[in-house]
């Protein structure tokens, strides 16, 4: 980049490599709000009940079909760099709650929206941002006042939470059976022992597996295992099992180093044969001695073993996974072994039946029946490849919405209704400002309502009318009025089962706010000459009609 050229043609001074590309100022602000509203709005159409899906098509032509917002955001190959950042709104939503990501986007959108008409208005944008934050603060005071009430013992509250969290997507059909099977499975993990049920949601393992509808899915009491049992002659189910869950080899360990053994007659050959088969014998006696009739090994079972083990009529399978050997001890009970010699009766653990069953295709082991499990296992069924992935993104929204309202042991409206609140709360509270971020106070406040209003857009209702309406409402006081996107009424929408977990709509505005607090910050953007801001020379604004370079 050139610095101004002196008097009498004094040479420029270079301050960047050649090739830089750099944008200051209102352009700089104006590029990067262009860029966050393109990314809201192409997940904006996939908000609510009604929201349509995206298909996505990857470089090598694999297809993901979805209406799930980091999902498809982290799918698309975003380069401009504003944009990026609504992508980690989405991260951050999902990691933090697991599900409410398309919401916290849109929002971080309208967010930047309106703060563009502010900046038009020559309103500094650190006035901007500290009328951001304060309204931010009022909102999330606002919504932890209005939460409701909500315990384990809650079980037809916790199933109308995980029926809200899959309305919309390809689960739907199902979903009166999808949230009952959810809520069983986080009921069953829960850990009580505080004042509200906190819940380890990796403790309930999905296995998905195409073929039957998605009624087949099921919940297993234990852990199901994508292994077969590893010799032939070895039963395919044992009732009230004892468990070994080992991690370590049966199999004899090989030389190390240089280290090398010298055999030179037939006799000598056998003797070091018979050896081996004497130290994997003694292996199994060690097994079989502790009273496990099952064996699951996280490493390999020598040929050997496997024979000797099925003559005692145990069952076995190896290579498992880390992560399953672990929730196999959660469910089971078992301690994991890593040394076969110190395998004790108190380091088993218990299941009603382990069975072989084939799944689709597959075979695969039942672990169930467990007495207390603190792990689980959701078998996911479906048509097709796709169906499944869809179906399992579900019921991961519905579990973690449910883990989500029992953590806080709060849920709000759905419907856009506690949208509502926070906006009508947010907007009498800029009537208390006297400064220049009462006007950011005011546009977080028409902001947030564009929620309720995307959620009848995508409905094909009147986005205007169904507004008025609302407030209407909210002006006589229902606080829990909120928008029925299937009759197309506005009522009392808890009444009607909509409900969702408190954590999700803090989040999603602390994540959004945040965000847009960032990105109106930045007045300068200065592109190396490896690349430019969003594919751009110059770093001229993209134009949201036509797509963002880089998107798919």
């Amino acid at each position: 980049m050139n610095g101004n050229v002196g008097q009498g043609g004094v040479q420029p001074i270079l301050i960047l490599p050649e090739g830089t590309t750099r944008s200051k100022g209102k352009d700089a602000q104006t590029n990067n709000i262009a860029a966050a509203k393109v990314v809201a709005d192409t997940v904006k159409t996939t908000l609510g009940p009604k929201g349509m899906d995206k298909m996505l098509v990857d470089s090598l032509g694999d297809i993901t079909i979805t209406n799930d917002g980091v999902t498809i955001l982290e799918e698309m190959q975003i380069e401009h760099p504003a944009a990026k950042m609504m992508v980690e709104v989405a991260k951050a939503q999902n990691e933090a709650v697991g599900d409410g990501t398309t919401t916290a986007v849109v929002l971080a959108g309208e967010l930047l929206k309106k703060a563009g008409d502010l900046l038009e208005q020559d309103i500094h944008p650190i006035m901007i941002t500290k009328g951001f934050k304060l309204a931010k603060l009022k909102a999330l005071e606002v919504l932890e006042k209005f939460g409701m009430d909500v315990s384990l013992k809650d079980e037809k509250t916790l199933e109308d939470i995980a029926n809200t969290a899959m309305t919309g997507k390809s689960a739907e059909r199902a979903s009166d059976y999808l949230s009952k099977v959810s809520v069983k499975a986080v009921r069953k993990i829960a850990d009580v022992s505080g004042k509200n049920a906190s819940v380890d949601t990796e403790n309930i393992k999905l296995e998905k597996k195409h073929g039957g509808s998605i009624s087949d899915t099921s919940l297993i009491e234990g852990i199901l295992i994508d292994k077969e049992v590893v010799h032939s002659a070895m039963p395919k189910t044992v009732k009230e099992a004892k468990i070994a869950l080992i991690d370590a080899a049966l199999e004899v360990k090989e030389l190390e180093g240089d280290a090398k053994i010298s055999i030179d007659s037939p006799e000598k050959m056998q003797a070091f044969l018979d050896e081996e088969e004497k130290m994997l014998h003694k292996m199994v006696d060690t097994v079989v001695k502790s009273g496990a009739t099952v064996l699951l090994c996280q490493k390999g079972i020598d040929d050997v073993a496997q024979h000797f083990l099925a003559k005692k009529g145990a069952l076995a399978a190896r290579r498992i996974k880390k992560s399953d050997m672990e929730k196999l001890a959660m469910a089971t009970g078992a301690n994991i072994v890593s040394n076969i010699d110190e395998l004790s009766a108190h380091d088993l653990g218990y299941a009603g039946n382990v069975e072989e069953r084939r799944v689709g295709t597959d075979k695969m082991i039942f672990v169930e029946q467990c007495r207390q499990p603190k792990a689980v296992t959701m078998l996911i069924r479906g048509g097709t490849e796709h169906v499944v992935d869809e179906v399992e993104r579900a019921i991961e929204d519905a579990i973690k919405d449910v883990a989500a309202a029992l953590e806080l042991g709060k849920i709000v409206p759905g419907g856009g209704a506690s949208e509502m609140v926070v906006s009508r709360a947010v907007r009498k509270y800029a009537g208390s400002l006297s400064g220049r971020e009462q006007l950011a106070v005011q546009a977080f406040a028409d902001a947030i309502e564009v929620i309720p209003w995307v959620l009848a857009e995508n409905a094909g209702l009147d986005p205007i009318d169904k507004m008025a309406l609302m407030r209407s409402e909210h002006d006589k006081g229902k606080k829990t009025s909120g928008l029925n996107v299937f009759s197309g009424k506005v009522l009392d929408i808890t009444r009607e089962g909509v409900v969702e977990p408190l954590k999700i709509k803090l989040q999603a505005i602390k994540s959004a706010t945040e965000a847009a607090e960032m990105i109106l910050r930045i007045d300068d953007i200065i592109a190396s000459s490896g690349g430019s801001e969003g594919g751009v020379p110059g770093g001229a604004p993209p134009m949201p009609s036509g797509g963002m370079p880089g998107m798919m």
